[in-house]
C-alpha cells in the first residue's frame, strides 16, 4: 500500500508579486521591533522588499528610484530618516534551529549608497542573516499595493500584514497572543500604551476600523483575562463575502477623511429625553471614549444606572472620569 506523500511547502521566493500585490516573508510580518519603526519606514521596507525580491536571497546590490520610494507624500529628507531607522533597527524573528524554537535577532538593511540629487538612485543590500531566513521562508503574506498605502497608522498596517499571513490558512481562523507579545509585534514603544485599555483604545480599535473597512477579512481581536488582568487576546478573522469585498474595494476609492463615520456608522445617537431630567450632559469626548472602550453597550442606559448609583452618594469632583470608571466596572460584572 502506498504511503501518503505530503506535499512539498512552497517555497516564499517562488510567490510572485504582481501589479496589485506585494509578497512579504511571513518570519518579516510577526517580527518584534527593538527599535520601533513608523508607518512611513514599514512602507518603504515593503517597497525595498518587493524592489529586490527576485535576488532577495542573493548576495547582490539592488538598485530603486528614489522617487519609488518617496511616493507623493514624503521628501528626499524623510526617505534618508526612514532609511537611517531601518539600518538602525534591531529586530527579533522567530525561527525553528535544530527542531526547537528559537529567537534570531538580525538588522533589516544593510549598507546603501544614495545619491544627492532629487531624482537619483538608491543603492542597499540585504543582511546575509536576514537572507537565510527569507530564503527559509515557507509562510508569507501577500499584501494588496493599494491597501497598504491605504493605511494611516503603523497599528493598521501591521494587523493588515498579519491578517493577510493568516487569512488562507485553511483549518484555522484564530490565534492567541499574550498581550506582551501583541504589543512587541505591533511596535508599541517601552512604555506607551502600558494598560490593555490604553492600548485597546489608541492601537487596536483604530486599527480594527481601517483594516475591517479595506481587507477583503472581517477582523477581531477579543481580551482574554487571567484573574482581573488581561493579559492575552484572541485575534479572529473570516473572509468577507462578495458584498463586504465590494464595499471595501468602493472604499478605497474614497479619501481617508470620514472613514471612521462610513465604516462603522458609529456617530453617536441623540442623548434621551429621559437623561436630561437626572443631571447635565457629560463631555461628548467622554461618551466617544466609553463607546469605544466598551463597544456593543448601551452607554446611555449605563448613565442612567451610573446617575441612579450616585444619586444618594456626594457629588463626584469630575464626573466624567466617575462615569467612565463606573462603566468599566459595570462592564466586567454585566459581560456581553
Amino acid at each position: 500500500m502506498a504511503k501518503d506523500v505530503k506535499p512539498k511547502p512552497v517555497r516564499t521566493v517562488e510567490a510572485r508579486p504582481n501589479a496589485d500585490t506585494l509578497v512579504k516573508p511571513g518570519e518579516l510580518v510577526d517580527l518584534v521591533e527593538v527599535t520601533p519603526l513608523t508607518l512611513a519606514d514599514r512602507r518603504i521596507y515593503n517597497q525595498l522588499l518587493e524592489n529586490a525580491w527576485d535576488a532577495i536571497d542573493k548576495p547582490v546590490t539592488h538598485v530603486i528610484s528614489k522617487g519609488d520610494l518617496r511616493g507623493s507624500h514624503n521628501s528626499n529628507d524623510r526617505v534618508g530618516e526612514s532609511i537611517e531607522r531601518l539600518m538602525a533597527c534591531i529586530v527579533k524573528v522567530r525561527i525553528t534551529r535544530d527542531g526547537a524554537p528559537a529567537i534570531e535577532r538580525v538588522q533589516l538593511l544593510g549598507g546603501n549608497i544614495e545619491s544627492s540629487r532629487r531624482d537619483g538612485l538608491f543603492e542597499y543590500e540585504i543582511p546575509t542573516r536576514l537572507r537565510k531566513i527569507i530564503k527559509d521562508s515557507t509562510v508569507f503574506a501577500r499584501l494588496q499595493r493599494e491597501v497598504m498605502f491605504a493605511l494611516s497608522s503603523k497599528y493598521a498596517l501591521t494587523l493588515y500584514e498579519m491578517i493577510q499571513k493568516r487569512g488562507k490558512l485553511r483549518w484555522r481562523s484564530s490565534e492567541r497572543f499574550s498581550l506582551e507579545d501583541l504589543r512587541g509585534i505591533l511596535g508599541v514603544p517601552k512604555g506607551k500604551l502600558t494598560s490593555w485599555s490604553n492600548l485597546k483604545l489608541r492601537a487596536i480599535e483604530p486599527a480594527l476600523v481601517e483594516v475591517n473597512a479595506l481587507s477583503d477579512y472581517v477582523v477581531s481581536v477579543e481580551p482574554i483575562k487571567t484573574g482581573r488582568r488581561v493579559t492575552h487576546v484572541e485575534l479572529r478573522w473570516w473572509a468577507k463575502d462578495a458584498s463586504g469585498t465590494a464595499t471595501a474595494e468602493r472604499e478605497l476609492q474614497f479619501s481617508k477623511v470620514g472613514r471612521k463615520q462610513r465604516t462603522q456608522g458609529d456617530t453617536l445617537p441623540a442623548r434621551p429625553g429621559w437623561l436630561e431630567a437626572r443631571g447635565q450632559a457629560l463631555r461628548s469626548e467622554t461618551y466617544e471614549t466609553a463607546r469605544l472602550r466598551h463597544p456593543g453597550f448601551d452607554i446611555y442606559h449605563v448613565e442612567g444606572e451610573w446617575r441612579a448609583w450616585a444619586k444618594d452618594r456626594a457629588p463626584a469632583t469630575d464626573p466624567d472620569k466617575a462615569f467612565l470608571a463606573f462603566f468599566r466596572t459595570f462592564a466586567e460584572r454585566n459581560p456581553l
